[in-house]
């Protein structure tokens, strides 16, 4: 299955409460590229590339682990463009 792109947006109690970290730990377990990072406004980014099927996979387990924080999400699917070797934290 092709790869894909997805801009996924969280709001909530997500920053301060080891959201980042947590992300960038499950990312590993998957094959996912991207990166993770808080933004000025309070929600948190996450930009991942892979198989639909592994963004997924991540997405649930991170709701899993991390959803009582989490009061919204939205997301937007796009080509992937390949520019990620891995999974990073941004600052």
């Amino acid at each position: 299955m092709p790869h894909q792109r997805r801009l996924i947006h969280f709001s909530g109690t997500v920053q301060g409460v080891g959201f980042r970290y947590t992300s960038h730990r499950l990312a590993g377990r998957y094959d996912v590229t991207g990166y993770v990072r808080n933004l000025p406004d309070g929600r948190v980014e996450i930009l991942a590339e892979g198989p639909p099927e592994q963004i997924d996979a991540f997405l649930l387990d991170l709701r899993n682990q991390m959803g009582n924080y989490i009061r919204r999400t939205e997301q937007t699917i796009s080509e992937p463009t390949g520019q990620f070797t891995g999974f990073e934290v941004r600052f």
